[in-house]
């Protein structure tokens, strides 16, 4: 059985919340992804939330605020589900679908990040692609917490 720890993205680019939101921006651009996982300090790699591209969209540019004053702690999701490593693939698809996520960060025991899983890794790993396809349109429903 496939775990988490298979297909995840090892020690992903990570911000705090007192990083300026341009910075965040700049990164996910540099490093062509739509989430950055939120650490509670520089130096930690405890989960305090995560900041996606829409969460910038919405919360700080649509209003108004100065991205070069704004920090992410802003914009940034705090309630984010997670996954730990050794949690089968199947149950990792089945809880994006049932939160209509597209990633979802990998944490040890400890909270501590270790990795992060995007709806492209399920689909690339998938042995049964009927299984990754409903995935994704589970995920892909509107009114997900961050979809866009």
């Amino acid at each position: 059985m496939e775990r988490a720890k298979d297909i995840m993205t090892k020690d992903p680019a990570t911000v705090t919340p007192e990083t300026r939101i341009q910075d965040a921006a700049r990164m996910m651009k540099d490093q062509n992804v739509g989430i950055l996982p939120v650490v509670e300090r520089s130096g930690s790699k405890r989960l305090a939330g995560v900041v996606t591209d829409r969460d910038i969209a919405i919360r700080c540019v649509a209003e108004g605020h100065d991205s070069s004053k704004c920090q992410v702690r802003e914009a940034m999701s705090r309630d984010v589900q997670t996954a730990r490593p050794d949690d089968a693939v199947e149950d990792v698809m089945k809880r994006m679908a049932k939160e209509q996520v597209r990633r979802i960060p990998i944490v040890d025991a400890g909270g501590e990040l270790v990795g992060i899983i995007a709806q492209a890794d399920i689909v690339r790993e998938a042995d049964d692609d009927k299984r990754a396809e409903r995935t994704v349109e589970e995920i892909s429903r509107s009114g997900g917490k961050h979809n866009g």
